[in-house]
């Protein structure tokens, strides 16, 4: 028992500090072809951020325990809206841009649409995993290909409201300039050492943490499906909540929620779609009734949340952000009580 709960432990720590070398080597290449913020946010980061997840879901498939990869892949959805973007928000706002509200926030609901749909049965199969890795392929081009096309007319027309940050910006730019001046020219080399680091240590410290969690779940008696939604969505949701908080405290609004986008997005096709390929997925009841309708309703609130403040303020304030973490409380407490039934 205490073995499991050390490599738990230490995987976590681990996959925390590769997803960050990770995402260092991928964010240092994008910034040296000059990508858009917002598709750093959702390619680099997002599923950068994601890549735990799916390594975690993967290795969990081969091994016979493709709940733990459902119950991984929701219960960091949830988790990367309602705690990294509450907890985000709270400590500092974010401005929601046209495009979001447009274009991002409705392919996001439509794909958890998709999600749900495809568990009316109860079961994946291997058929429905295929369908969301094509579907992720499509929405990875739309992405790209929108992103640059709209993303600077977005800027253009967010002038006004992004003139409120314009002097903390510059000030903090001014500040640091000549310390970041060699950050913000990156060599390729350097990026790429880091992201073959960066992508070894996951893989060794997710299956860490797979074998850990399997064992403590029988261990326990637990299913394989909470220890997945608790303990490994927290732990493999953590490299998203260090990224959005360095985002969005730098001002680098769009990366901030580009990632929360990018990488539920990810999780839901990539995560989900490529466990269910490598094993079809009997899912429990339950988890169509607790935690796909929390991830829907969560998803609602969020689209609805992002529209009132693009049509206000154009800012996702600290009210959004607390409403955002109170359903995550109701949620823990929500799974606690149905375990402990």
């Amino acid at each position: 028992m205490w073995l499991a709960a050390l490599a738990i432990l230490i995987g976590l720590a681990i996959l925390v500090w590769s997803a960050d070398v990770f995402i260092d080597g991928a964010t240092a290449l994008a910034k040296k072809f000059s990508v858009p913020s917002f598709l750093i946010g959702v390619l680099i980061l997002g599923i950068g951020t994601s890549a735990p997840e799916m390594v975690v879901s993967v290795l969990a498939a081969i091994e016979g325990s493709p709940e733990l990869a459902l119950g991984n892949a929701y219960g960091s959805n949830i988790i990367n809206i309602a705690l990294v973007l509450g907890a985000t928000v709270l400590i500092s706002p974010i401005i929601i841009r046209r495009g979001i509200v447009k274009r991002d926030l409705p392919l996001l609901l439509l794909i958890t649409v998709i999600a749900a749909w495809q568990l009316r049965d109860g079961t994946l199969s291997q058929a429905d995993g295929i369908v969301l890795l094509i579907l992720l392929v499509a929405v990875l081009g739309l992405q790209i290909i929108m992103s640059i096309r709209e993303g600077y007319h977005e800027h253009e027309d967010d002038i006004v409201v992004a003139s409120a940050d314009s002097e903390h910006s510059n000030n903090l730019e001014n500040l640091n300039n000549s310390e970041s001046l060699e950050k913000l020219e990156p060599s390729v080399t350097r990026g790429l050492v880091s992201l073959i680091i960066g992508m070894l240590m996951l893989v060794a410290s997710s299956r860490a943490i797979v074998w850990g969690a399997v064992e403590l779940a029988t261990l326990w008696g637990l299913s394989e499906l909470i220890i997945g939604l608790t303990i490994v969505a927290v732990g493999t949701s953590l490299p998203e909540l260090v990224s959005s908080l360095s985002a969005a405290r730098k001002g680098e609004h769009d990366m901030a929620l580009g990632n929360i986008i990018g990488s539920n997005i990810f999780n839901t096709l990539a995560v989900v779609g490529l466990a269910t390929v490598i094993a079809p997925i009997a899912a429990d009841p339950v988890i169509l009734s607790r935690d796909v309708m929390a991830m829907g309703v969560l998803t609602i609130l969020l689209v609805t949340l992002c529209v009132f403040a693009f049509k206000t303020k154009r800012q996702f304030g600290r009210t959004s952000g607390a409403t955002l973490v109170l359903f995550f409380m109701g949620y823990t407490a929500w799974l606690i009580q149905s375990v402990s039934m």
